[in-house]
């Protein structure tokens, strides 16, 4: 299968940087799967599950907001957290999954403490079920 470069970078420095045969992951609008000789094109990245393709090799990620790109055959990932599944710590995710829930069973809560909530309640399942794919 062709391969393309591929570059995958969060705030906390570089996850990836390689030739890689495909790449999927959630997008704010949905998934999206990217092969060499993909189209130019830019987009912002929702939480999700990304799929790294590496000499027939699936590798798996969590992968949280950011921007994705591709320009002349390149592909680069800016992701605000980017975790492979051999990297994440089941233990603590579980603990931000029940920490969560206990937020949002809370009768006084605020609308931001929920909002909030619910977000950390979608990261720790995303992280948790990209662990159990590893």
């Amino acid at each position: 299968m062709t391969q393309f470069h591929l570059k995958i970078v969060t705030p906390d420095g570089e996850r990836f940087d390689g030739m890689a045969e495909a790449i999927s992951l959630r997008t704010v609008s949905g998934d999206m799967g990217i092969l060499a000789n993909h189209i130019d094109c830019v987009a912002p990245l929702g939480m999700g599950q990304a799929t790294v393709t590496v000499d027939g090799k699936k590798r798996y990620g969590a992968c949280i907001g950011g921007m994705v790109s591709v320009l002349s055959g390149e592909v680069t990932v800016v992701a605000t957290t980017f975790e492979w599944a051999e990297d994440i710590d089941k233990v603590r995710a579980r603990m931000a999954e029940d920490s969560a829930r206990e937020t949002l069973a809370q009768k006084d809560a605020s609308a931001t403490q929920l909002e909030l909530a619910s977000a950390k309640l979608k990261r720790a399942l995303i992280r948790q079920s990209v662990y159990d794919r590893k």
